[in-house]
């Protein structure tokens, strides 16, 4: 049977800061962010089954990838945990329920290897997480891949 690649793209709404960053990014901004999913698996051969002929359902792969990244990010405020970040994301606490605090700086590429680790932990056994890939605008991106990551 053949390896076949699935892919599945997301899209959510965030805010960052990147406390210290010498450029304009260190202001707090937002993203219209674009992620695509893709894992790589043999389709189902067995005729009894109801998932007979697919790697996975995009349905699955739908509800485990809202659970682990987009319904935690969707229009929250993300920051790397600092005693100044802490200070604040108490303050914005009071009025604000999706403030996030991260052990890292919220840059697109340590977003990918966190939302890599969160994949690999939900996915189903018989497949297997390829590439991630991370638009923070429609010309910027970053990417990761399982290959680069053994």
């Amino acid at each position: 049977m053949s390896i076949i690649r699935l892919t599945k793209e997301f899209t959510f709404e965030a805010a960052h800061m990147l406390e210290g960053y010498d450029g304009l990014c260190r202001e707090i901004h937002g993203h219209s962010y674009r992620l695509f999913v893709t894992v790589k698996g043999e389709p189902e051969t067995d005729p009894a089954s109801p998932k007979l002929g697919m790697v996975m359902d995009f349905g699955a792969l739908k509800r485990i990838v809202n659970e682990q990244i987009v319904d935690r990010l969707d229009h929250a405020f993300m920051m790397r945990r600092t005693e100044a970040a802490e200070e604040l994301a108490e303050t914005l606490g009071m009025q604000f329920s999706k403030v996030v605090l991260t052990d890292y700086q919220p840059t697109c590429e340590n977003m990918l290897s966190d939302f890599a680790e969160r994949l690999l932990g939900a996915l189903p056994d018989e497949v297997e997480l390829c590439a991630l890939k991370l638009h923070e605008t429609a010309t910027s991106f970053a990417e990761w891949y399982a290959a680069d990551n053994l």
